[in-house]
This record gives structure tokens, sequence and C-alpha cells, in this order.
């Protein structure tokens, strides 16, 4: 590869690395074509997969300020740069490992953190995130119905409170009243 074509893809894997927000780096040996290209599809939108040398991937992630991954850039390497969900993208990544054993995932950075093959797993495992925002829309509309019902509920419970207090002071005053006749 000529010196200029390495600068070319240096410069386009630091921009992806800068653009996304995240990246997963896998270890592809033995994987077919056909294997790769049908990865491609499952991650869809959420992730593009990218086989690259690993001193250019390096080079860019240093230079994108991403030093985390250093350790990784180890034997055939390809990295997924999420531009999408995460959780999705993880989820992708780890359902496609499980039907084909020879993808390994080595690890990652989400937002500027490492991530260990664990813990991208454990991302995985976590519900996407639009059912996780209409669990709290659902969480929120059932607490602004409560307070709702609670604030309908206080100018009735206050009219019984006065009217119990009314006829508490009109029971006591027909009772001095009723006291003061008899002597």
């Amino acid at each position: 590869m000529a010196r200029a074509e390495k600068a070319t893809a240096v410069a386009e894997l630091k921009d992806r690395f800068e653009s996304s927000s995240a990246a997963v780096l896998t270890e592809y040996r033995g994987l077919t074509v056909a294997q790769l290209k049908e990865l491609r599809t499952t991650l869809g939108g959420n992730a593009k997969f990218a086989v690259a040398k690993n001193t250019l991937s390096k080079i860019a992630a240093n230079e994108a300020g991403v030093s985390a991954l250093d350790d990784l850039f180890q034997g055939p390497t390809a990295i997924a740069f999420v531009t999408g969900d995460v959780v999705e993208a993880a989820k992708g990544l780890r359902d496609f490992a499980k039907a084909n054993p020879l993808l390994v995932i080595k690890g990652g950075v989400v937002d500027g953190k490492s991530m260990t093959p664990a813990e991208i797993t454990t991302l995985a495992d976590l519900e996407s995130r639009e059912v996780l925002l209409a669990k709290l829309a659902g969480a929120l509309k059932a607490k602004q119905s409560q307070a709702a019902a609670t604030f309908n509920a206080l100018p009735t419970t206050m009219a019984r409170l006065v009217e119990a207090l009314r006829a508490k002071r009109d029971e006591a005053g027909g009772a001095e009243t009723g006291g003061d006749a008899g002597e």
C-alpha cells in the first residue's frame, strides 16, 4: 500500500472513529465472505462493519483520541462503527457470534468508555432505546395520573373536612346552649 493510500485510509478510519458513538472490535478469522456480508446485513443501519489493517486502525484510533483499544489491535481485526442504536448493534454482533463462533468480540469503546467483551454482551441484553423510552413515558404518565387524582381529591376531602368541623361545632354549640337553657 502506497504512503498516500495509507494516509487516506487513516483519515477515513479517524473520521469513522470520531463520528461513531461506539466502535466494537472483533476477530473474524475463518469467516467466509458470505458470512461477513450476512453480518453487515444483520447490523443494518446501526453499524458499518469494516476490515482494516491493525497498524492503520491503531494510528487512526489514537488520532481520534481513542487510545483504550491499543491492546486489541492484534490478529485479524474488523471494526463495527456504530452510528445508530448501540444496544441494537451489540445485539446484532452478539447474536451473530452465537450463530457463528468464529466471530469473536474483542472489546470496544462506547461514548469514550472502554468496554470488555462481557460488558458489550451485557449491553446487548438491554432493551432497545425505543422500548426503554416507552417504559419511561408510561411510568411518567402513571405518575401524572396519580398526581391528577390526588389533586382532584383535595377539594372533595377539604369540603368533607369543613363539613365535619361545622357539624362538630354545631353539635358543641347546641350542647352548650341546651345546658344554659335548663338552668
